[in-house]
């Protein structure tokens, strides 16, 4: 038996809803959950489970129409979808009175229920969330029956407020396969039996590393999975970078440094960097030129002015420079004193370059 795993997809969502590039984050989105329905096709999969949160929020009519126009579009996929704390069921639900294609089983039901598949032998156990948040560990005490099936439990939660689970409870609990969401990152929990699919596109900055879905094969004859691949299929990734600088360090050469770094990993991704190092105390960096070139979530400016503040107490003993330092200076700063010194000290030799 043959399947993908995936969840945590969704639809509906704006990643980065404050930057130019949100629109298109949302448009990848459906486009990367299009292509999985593809790679279900051209894999030739029995089964498709969908471990939660297929859409960010409820979903509306228009969305269920989507979604259930791709699964029609592999009828010799079964389609298991059971709801997240995102997409959680309420009594005006949509879905409830919705007619899905005939391959699809929406395990509504806030209570365990479970779907068996006779042509491939498969049984899939779940529940959909009804609340935004379930406390009880409402997995671990589930057990496959031995009768000969294969049994896949889906889940969605691992969280203190999400379904807790006792991963050694899970481990004995008899089920061939254990699909689970919400966490956003790939993740699998025992050796070819229960994992995380992660969500197949990154949706926020601090979500780095790969993104995709999960591939399985279990075989017939005695329920265990053979195979578990991780296949890529997120647009982008959110890759988080530090840039150091000198005092000799200038804008320009910050600019071309940053820009280097994005060429080399492709234009496409969308960028976290950090600034670090000691400058020129008369350089600031101009970092918001950077953000309208390029896509950069984030830019934070770690640098640190290379005043020698011993030079400077000793020509300014008895002024206000003086003063300052005497007051502000001493080991082991925090970087919000480091701050409060450094600029207090920026804006005092202006005040006396003025005067001179």
């Amino acid at each position: 038996m043959k399947f993908i795993h995936t969840g945590d997809i969704h639809w509906g969502m704006s990643p980065d809803s404050d930057k130019p590039w949100s629109r298109e984050r949302s448009r990848d989105i459906r486009d990367t959950f299009t292509a999985i329905i593809a790679k279900a096709k051209e894999l030739r999969v029995d089964c498709l489970f969908i471990a939660g949160d297929l859409f960010h929020r409820q979903p509306l009519l228009r969305d269920l129409k989507e979604v259930n126009y791709l699964f029609s579009t592999i009828p010799q996929t079964q389609v298991v979808i059971i709801a997240g704390n995102h997409d959680r069921i309420r009594k005006n639900s949509a879905v409830l009175s919705f007619s899905w294609a005939s391959n699809v089983t929406f395990l509504e039901s806030e209570d365990v229920s479970s779907v068996y598949f006779e042509d491939i032998n498969t049984e899939v156990t779940g529940f959909s969330y009804y609340t935004a948040e379930i406390p009880e560990p409402r997995l671990d005490a589930l057990e496959a029956p031995e009768d000969g099936k294969i049994h896949i439990l889906l889940g969605h939660g691992g969280d203190a407020n999400h379904v807790p689970i006792d991963r050694a409870a899970l481990a004995s609990s008899g089920f061939s396969y254990i699909a689970l969401g919400h966490i956003h990152r790939p993740e699998i929990l025992l050796d070819k039996k229960m994992a995380y699919c992660g969500s197949p596109e990154p949706l926020d900055k601090t979500e780095t590393g790969r993104h995709g879905i999960l591939y399985g094969e279990i075989d017939p004859e005695n329920g265990q999975v053979t195979t578990l691949d991780f296949i890529p299929m997120a647009k982008l990734r959110y890759i988080p970078l530090i840039v150091r600088v000198t005092p000799d360090t200038t804008n320009t050469e910050l600019y071309l440094k940053i820009a280097h770094e994005i060429e080399q990993r492709g234009n496409d991704n969308i960028f976290r960097f950090k600034v670090q190092g000691m400058r020129d105390p008369d350089i600031f960096f101009d970092l918001d030129a950077l953000k309208l070139r390029f896509r950069i979530a984030d830019i934070i400016d770690e640098t640190e002015p290379q005043y020698d503040f011993s030079a400077l107490f000793a020509e300014h003993p008895s002024d206000m420079i003086g003063f300052y330092i005497q007051a502000l200076k001493k080991p082991d700063m925090s970087p919000v004193e480091k701050k409060a010194l450094f600029y207090g000290i920026h804006a005092l030799l202006l005040t006396t370059d003025e005067r001179s």
